[in-house]
């Protein structure tokens, strides 16, 4: 079996990349909603390859979008990323944790406070 590793490098301009580490080659397919994404683009790079996605506009709107990316030939999963906008955003588990991290702060302070008193 071979290994393949896909790492993130960045999501700017409505541009996902990523670099891609395979023994083989590979042929990619990018699905939203079951459906391939055009003008994907894997080049050759010193160590595999540059994965870049063009996320559709349709995409960057309100809601949970995830984005599937997968081997063509064995039909593995080799990632994926979700991109959130809008109102789910403020149920993102990474806003409860902030605002859980800030309530603990304020008990802290404030036993803190009754203890010196």
């Amino acid at each position: 079996m071979t290994q393949t590793s896909l790492t993130p490098i960045r999501f700017e301009n409505a541009v996902w990349e990523g670099h891609l580490t395979s023994e083989t080659a590979l042929q990619v397919e990018v699905l939203y909603l079951g459906e391939p994404l055009p003008d994907v683009e894997l080049t050759p790079d010193n160590d595999g390859w540059i994965l870049r996605i063009p996320v559709p506009l349709s995409v960057m709107s309100e809601g949970v979008h995830c984005i599937l990316i997968r081997d063509v030939a064995t039909n593995q999963k080799l990632g994926d990323f979700t991109i959130i906008a809008g109102s789910p955003a403020a149920d993102d588990l990474r806003a409860e944790v902030a605002l859980l991290r800030a309530e603990l702060d304020m008990l802290k302070r404030a036993f803190r406070r009754s203890q010196s008193s």
